[in-house]
Order: structure tokens, then sequence, then C-alpha cells
């Protein structure tokens, strides 16, 4: 089987999967390429109000696929700072359903998610160190801000994989969920995020990430849309809010 990122849509959720089986769904130069443009298609899907991201089989990711980073004309680094950046601003919520290994560009995926659930049992790993890579300033920043500065400097000064309770501890992970309950957990919470409002979502997403200087946009958004009067409405007849808003493209 090629090496690839497989997508479905189902119930407002779309998945993609990261499917390298041969190689524990490490990641190639084209699957690093192919990723901004599928999340792209995917972010201007009315359909699509979130998005899970997890690995084919047993595994999430291994990291980067090493035999095809010396392909020509590629920067590994950029092609991979690059897909982690463009999900980390995919506008709607994403998790990333984690079971197996975490490691290099796999954890830098998934601490570019909203949230991350795991089964028991996996491991993960921050390893440049083991390759005498530089990091990313980027994904450095981003997993501090989730596990704080000494958890970052651990993970990345020794490479030493750390298991689902510890990454729970450290913020790593939002859920630890036992062998054979991480897919029903996932859907049965992704089925609540598609049930709330988008524009509070997309807004609060925006704004815990650090991004500043846009709260008249969000306001006008706010006023125009009609998803607080349809909210307080539903409320208010004890029936689920439809809500309209979708990010404009």
């Amino acid at each position: 089987m090629q090496p690839q990122l497989e997508q479905s849509l189902s119930d407002g959720v779309a998945t993609v999967v990261i499917s390298n089986p041969a190689k524990r769904n490490a990641m190639t130069s084209a699957m690093w390429r192919a990723l901004p443009a599928l999340l792209d298609a995917l972010a201007g899907d009315p359909d699509v109000g979130a998005l899970v991201l997890t690995g084919a089989g047993d595994t999430f990711c291994a990291g980067a696929d090493i035999s095809t980073l010396r392909e020509p004309g590629d920067d590994p680094r950029a092609l991979a700072v690059r897909a982690e950046d463009a999900l980390a601003a995919f506008p709607k919520p994403t998790l990333a359903a984690v079971r197996g290994h975490c490691v290099g560009g796999g954890s830098q995926l998934a601490a570019a998610c909203d949230l991350r659930f795991a089964e028991e049992g996996a491991l993960f790993g921050v390893t440049p160190a083991k390759l005498g890579i530089v990091y990313p300033a980027s994904a450095t920043r981003r997993l501090t801000a989730l596990v704080g500065p000494a958890t970052t400097k651990y993970l990345l000064f020794s490479g030493e994989l750390i298991d689902s309770a510890r990454a729970l501890r450290t913020g790593l992970v939002d859920e630890v969920l036992p062998a054979g309950d991480l897919d029903k957990r996932v859907a049965e919470f992704t089925r609540v995020l598609v049930s709330r409002s988008l524009l509070t979502q997309a807004a609060a997403k925006e704004f815990a990430d650090g991004r500043t200087g846009r709260d008249a946009h969000w306001a006008a958004q706010e006023r125009g849309c009609g998803d607080t009067a349809e909210g307080i409405a539903a409320f208010l007849e004890r029936r689920s809010p439809r809500f309209t808003w979708h990010p404009q493209p």
C-alpha cells in the first residue's frame, strides 16, 4: 500500500488517517506536502464541523520517513513546519486520536491539534536530539505552551519516550482511554463538538492560541450571523440549536 493521507466524513466530522503501516505511519515528504492542501479543502467545506487526525492500525505516527528526506529539492523541516502550521491554523476544532507510537513529527502533528485523546499504552517522544536536528522554533513554542518549559526541555534534551500516564499528567494529552475505548470516546466527544457553535469555537481557538487584534472582527461576526439569537431561542424552547455560522474561505 502506498503511503498516503486518507480522509472520510461522517456526521460533520472529517477524519484524516496517516497511513504508512510498513513504517509505523511515518510521514513521507509527499504526505507532508499534501497535508496543507487537504486541510484547506476541509476548512472550506460547510459540512465539516470538526476534524480528527489519527493513524492507521495500532500506531499514530512514528515521525518522518527518514528514507524520503533526502529527495532532491525537499527541505524536510520546512515541509513539516508548513504542515504543522496549517493544522494549528485549521479554523474548526481538531482532535488527535493517538494509539501506539506518537514520536518526532507525529508528536509535532498531535501538538498542533486542539485536543489529544490517547489510548493506554501510547508512547510519546520528541527525538531530534537523536539525529542532531534543531527542532523548529514554532514547534518548540507550541510544545512549551502545552507542557511548560521543564517538560519541553526533558523531552527535547533526552529524546526519551514517555507513557500515556505521564503525558496526561504533564498536559500533553487531555484524556487517556482504556484499550478499545478510544474510537467510541472520540466519536462521542466529536458529536458534542459539532453540536456547538462554530463561531464560539473559532474565536476561542484564535484567542487561546494567542492570536490577538481581531476582537472587532469577532464582535461583528457575532452581531451579523444570528447564532446568538438561535442559541438563546433554543435554550428557552428546550431544543437543540441549529447554528449556521461558518468561516469564510
